[in-house]
């Protein structure tokens, strides 16, 4: 009976030491998440100063300050982001695609979406969201948001940070939000 109360009061001891360590972990990931995205924004608009009108009256949008990509035949992405409803961060978004086709290589990119209303957006927050065709991102360069235009809803930028990818694929890209 003593060794029981012993080992229950260790497993308490362990929970209390563990959780708040765990939590800490969790906040501590969210917080560079979230000054990684600030970052990412800022040079979103340092490259394109028009881009500001857009961050200021979309309805929402989310940032993934860094994707990374790579591929051989098979290929795949993936990266995490922050997403914003009228300028208030509200939870974290995961994005994956897997493309088959001709392809070789690597690179990393962020990549901004914009969200037109609230229905694109709640689309986003239930995870219903998916890209099938590459075409609908604009390249990020001075000017180019001026003439954005939205596509259900939805308007995506992308900025090349390093690498090299030649590709003629089939895939899509999915989206998965949790929210803080």
């Amino acid at each position: 009976m003593k060794k029981t109360k012993l080992v229950r009061l260790a497993l308490l001891a362990f929970v209390a030491y563990m959780v708040p360590h765990t939590l800490l972990a969790q906040d501590k990931d969210a917080e560079k998440l979230l000054s990684e995205s600030r970052d990412a924004k800022a040079a979103f608009i340092k490259t394109d100063p028009s881009m500001s009108d857009l961050f200021a009256s979309s309805y929402g949008y989310v940032i993934f300050h860094k994707i990374g990509k790579g591929g051989f035949i098979v290929g795949g992405s993936g990266g995490d982001g922050i997403l914003y409803e009228k300028g208030k961060s509200i939870g974290v978004v995961k994005t994956g695609q897997v493309t088959v086709g001709a392809q070789v290589g690597g690179q990393t990119y962020r990549e901004v979406i914009f969200f037109e209303n609230k229905d694109a957006l709640d689309r986003m927050k239930q995870s219903k969201l998916e890209f099938s065709a590459q075409v609908s991102a604009v390249a990020v360069k001075s000017g180019a948001s001026k003439n954005a235009k939205y596509t259900d809803g939805v308007s995506v930028f992308t900025e090349d940070l390093s690498g090299l990818m030649a590709e003629a694929t089939v895939g899509g890209q999915k989206f998965k939000y949790t929210a803080f």
